[in-house]
Order: C-alpha cells, then structure tokens, then sequence
C-alpha cells in the first residue's frame, strides 16, 4: 500500500516568550555560520525537552525532536499523549501552519485540517461564504463545492443560520461546520486535534462515524488527536504516543493507548491539585483545583446521596476575548467522558467577565447524578476567537474522586453511569 504520510528525523525549536528569533543579531548569526561558513546551526545544540513541568535552563525548547514514521494510505492514526506532549505541533507540521527546525515532511494529497475551533474561517463572512472559502483554498472548483454543499449544510445541523457571520456561531456549531466542511471536501487526508470534545454527544458520535466511513469506505488518511481513549480505541486502528516532543512508541492502537494509561499517573491523583510551576508568561491559568463537601471540607470520597462542589482558583493577567473552559468528568479506568460542561452553557462569555488578578469558580454537581465509581476531573481554556498573542492554559487531568452508593437495598456495583432514582409509578 501506498505511504501517505512521512516524517524524517523531523524536529520543531521554539524561543520561550518571543515571536520568531527574537533579535537580528540571532538571525544574523544562524545566517552567518550556516550560509557563509557552512557550520551547522549552533542554535541546534541547545534548547530543553519539552517538559512544562519544572524549570529549565534554556530560553530554547525542542517541541518535537528526531521524529520519524510513516503512515500508510487509509490508515487511521491516533495521536496520544498528555498536554505539551507535541501533538498539535506535529499537525501544525503537517498542515504547514508552521515549517519543521529541522528534517523533511512528505505527504501525498490534499490535506484538510480542523486543528482549532474555528480553524480556517473568517470570523466576518457568513458560514456559507466560509465553506466556499475553505473549498477554494483545498483547491477545489465551485462546481465541486455546490455538488458537496448540501451534504455539509446537512452533516453540520446549521442550516438557519449558513448565512450569519460565523462570530455569532456558538463554539459548538462552528467546530460542526468546520468538520463537515473538512470531512466532505474530499480530503486525501484529514486532520483532527481534538477540537470534537467541544460539539455535543450526538455530533461527536457522527463525526466518529464520518471519519470511519471517510477512512475505510473511501479509503482516506486520517490522523486524530484526543484524550478520549473509548474515541481512539473505537476508531484508530494504530498509534502515536508521544513523551516531551519524542515518539515513546508505535504500534497497534490497544498496546499504544494501554502504555499511556500507564504513564498518566491517574491512581496517584488527589482531590486536590496545586499549580506545580507558576509560569508568568500566561495570560490566564489555573493555580488550584479541589473537590469540597457542603461544609466547604475537602474530601476524596463522597456518598451519590450529596452533593459534589469543584472550586478552581484562577489567576486572570489579562482579558482574553472569547476565552472559554471545558470541563470533564471521565472514568478513571479508560478516561472515557461521562459529564461535559462548557463556561458558555449558560451564561455566553462568562470567563471574560473575571477580573484581572486571583478569582475562583465553583460549579456544583448535584447529587444521586453520577453512579458509583472513580472519576478523573480535568479541564481545558481555549479562546473561540483564535486570537494570537495569548497564553492560555490547559491543564492535565488534575484531580480524583471516588463515588460510593451507600443504599443498603441496592447493589454498590451496579451497572450505568447513573444513579439517579426513578419512582415505579402505578398507572391507574
């Protein structure tokens, strides 16, 4: 079979704080030893792993380094692995958002790419105009478009509102046309970070179905990225997992996801969480998270009987406009979501109202929800506006509670993912 996808000895350098190189002097002197003397770029032999964690001792940071594989044509790829891991960097490489420090990427055919919310629309034209946009860009005719433009008008659930202007789209109908247009547009490859949490059940559960019928029914590439491991199980068929910028390991998708569940820690979790590192360059961050009682105690296991209240400090440097949260419940044994709240659910715009300096939110889970067992609480901030020049933070799983039904009548180990109880009503 064909290869679709190939990546040699590729690696990704950034500069922590500056856009580009930063100074003059820097590039002349990279230009200086590599075009003039032929000396290899001695910005090469510095630079840190990419471990957000603790502090390092270089201005430089190695996103990705020595990263080689190849991906063959209809393959379904999933990318894993945890937050600064590299996986969006390695599909910004591919989408050629940004160029590689280093090494050569090959890929054959049209790419379509849904890396962010909003990836790829103008936030001014209309949701119609967007698909035209998007269509001409992939390099495809009009007439292609209006022959594929039902099919997405229809796959995305946005009909009535095709001609308003996407800034008005909620976060979760402007990732359903993004990856309807992306989808349908006859992509040879398609590219998906893991902007699919944000849609809804019934989307995402579609989306999944597309992109199975996209990879085995008309044998397309497709690279996924997400930390919902049912998703990856249920729909790749092999795997990347990636450790601080480098490839851990490569194989069938079971072992691959199996090795990164190892590495997560999630047994060690507490239902506390304390920011290990203050990074000052962030604009927005969480500092603290912790699972409280009704007197405000904190506690690692609770009754379904009471309920359940997370409060998370945040540390606000600026206002980031269209910044948003996403929050999820998941199974600790596979980090399968079972709970989804989004900030803009209920009020839209709500975390751009926090003001600048430390504030903290609570959002309280109301008892007999959940069913008994161990959850994972973790959270992601993204700005649906995809404005530059803000540094937001995306926090890994940080929390763990435990779930206990204490009805004598009934079994702790039912089976469901809720406990909610439902009265027998005789019909008269």
């Amino acid at each position: 079979m064909a290869t679709a996808i190939e990546f040699k000895h590729v690696s990704k350098q950034y500069r922590l704080g500056l856009v580009s190189t930063g100074t003059l002097s820097h590039d002349l002197n990279r230009w200086w030893q590599t075009a003039i003397l032929r000396h290899e770029d001695p910005y090469l032999k510095i630079g840190d792993t990419n471990d957000r964690s603790t502090k390092g001792t270089s201005d430089y940071v190695w996103a990705l380094r020595n990263i080689d594989f190849k991906v063959e044509q209809g393959d379904v790829v999933g990318i894993i692995g945890k937050n600064g891991a590299g996986k969006s960097t390695l599909l910004k490489l591919l989408s050629k958002v940004t160029a590689p420090t280093t090494g050569n990427i090959k890929a054959k055919g049209r790419i379509a790419s849904l890396l962010e919310v909003g990836t790829g629309f103008h936030q001014e034209m209309t949701g119609r105009e967007n698909i035209y946009l998007n269509g001409a860009i992939m390099g495809m005719t009009k007439k292609e478009i209006n022959r594929k433009l039902d099919e997405i008008v229809s796959f995305s659930g946005c009909e009535r509102y095709l001609d308003t202007p996407v800034k008005r789209y909620s976060s979760g109908m402007t990732v359903r046309l993004g990856f309807a247009v992306a989808a349908h547009l006859e992509p040879d490859i398609l590219v998906v970070d893991e902007v699919l949490a944000v849609g809804d059940a019934e989307f995402q559960k579609k989306a999944i179905g597309k992109m199975q019928d996209v990879s085995k029914g008309e044998g397309r590439t497709v690279l996924f990225v997400s930390h919902n491991m049912g998703s990856i199980r249920r729909l790749c068929n092999s795997g990347i997992l990636l450790e601080y910028g480098q490839i851990k390991l490569t194989g069938q998708i079971d072992s691959v996801v199996d090795e990164y569940m190892k590495s997560t820690n999630v047994e060690n979790l507490e239902p506390f969480w304390n920011r290990p590192v203050i990074d000052k360059s962030k604009d927005f961050q969480m500092m603290h998270a912790e699972f409280l009682n009704e007197k405000g105690e904190v506690q690692s296991e609770f009754s379904c009987d009471e309920d359940i209240i997370l409060e998370m400090t945040f540390l606000v440097r600026k206002t980031i406009p269209g910044i948003y949260g996403y929050f999820h419940f998941c199974r600790a044994t596979d980090e399968s979501p079972v709970w989804v709240s989004d900030s803009n659910d209920i009020t839209p715009h709500k975390l751009e109202q926090l003001p600048i300096g430390e504030s903290k939110v609570r959002l309280r889970f109301p008892k007999r929800t959940l069913a008994a067992g161990d959850y994972i609480a973790g959270v992601n901030f993204t700005s649906m506006q995809n404005i530059s020049g803000f540094n937001i933070d995306s926090p890994e799983f940080f929390a763990k509670i435990v779930l206990h039904d204490y009805l004598t009548n009934r079994a702790d180990s039912r089976l469901g993912s809720f406990s909610t109880l439902l009265d027998w009503d005789f019909v008269k």
